[in-house]
């Protein structure tokens, strides 16, 4: 049987509808999975009941989160928050975990991902940080690494790939700070922004600052190999 993935969905301010990138469900198609597009619930018995039925969590990027889940105000530079979003994602995250499922996150879901644990993160890294940045906002297709990432030698993301440098795509402003137990980092670029974390704690948690959705439809051997092993953990569900 293919594992069922609840994969999270965006929505706009005006909320008129649900939607999710293709790359996003032909990376999880491809590796075996089956995407079913979750909408937002605010109760915490169908939060559960969801995290029940999934055998695995893909959250996805999307618009900045709420900082004052993370005891900030918002910054100058903050972009567009759905408030109806961060509760869900979170919440059922936090499910999730408790149920020792495998999550797979991506640009905004590696920041959800934190937050969820207790962890904080920037709310803008060009006006929060001093030091030179390299460009992660890519001009450059989708598909195309722009640069490099120095994964940790014998973590998750390391088995997964065999590698401990990869280049991978960038299209974010925000980035995770603060990384609590049992999360790790295990992938940072040259200028020090955490590009990944996995959890030490369960059997497969990891969240990547980049898009290896968009990398996979050019058969990029390290994404095509996490989206694999990601699907791989789902199926012992």
């Amino acid at each position: 049987m293919k594992p069922l993935i609840g994969v999270i969905t965006s929505t706009d301010l005006d909320e008129d509808l649900y939607y999710q990138g293709k790359d996003n469900i032909h990376a999880i198609i491809r590796a075996g999975g089956i995407p079913v597009l979750l909408p937002y619930y605010d109760k915490e018995e169908d939060i559960q009941e969801i995290a029940r039925k999934i055998d695995g969590l893909y959250a996805t990027g999307g618009y900045d989160i709420d900082p004052t889940l993370f005891g900030e105000e918002p910054h100058p530079k903050l972009g567009t928050i759905i408030p109806e979003r961060d509760k869900f994602e979170i919440e059922l995250m936090k499910n999730v975990l408790e149920m020792n499922k495998p999550i797979l996150g991506v640009c905004r879901g590696s920041q959800t991902l934190n937050i969820a644990l207790g962890g904080d993160m920037y709310q803008d890294i060009y006006s929060q940080l001093s030091n030179e940045l390299l460009q992660h906002r890519q001009k450059a297709p989708t598909y195309h690494g722009t640069h490099f990432v120095e994964v940790k030698k014998d973590s998750l993301l390391n088995h997964l790939t065999g590698e401990t440098r990869l280049k991978v795509n960038s299209r974010h402003h925000q980035a995770n700070r603060k990384v609590v137990t049992p999360l790790q980092i295990s992938a940072t670029a040259s200028d020090g922004i955490i590009e990944a974390i996995e959890s030490t704690r369960h059997r497969f948690v990891l969240a990547l600052q980049w898009h290896p959705e968009n990398m996979v439809t050019v058969n990029d051997p390290a994404s095509v190999a996490i989206f694999n092993g990601f699907i791989s953990a789902c199926k012992k569900n």
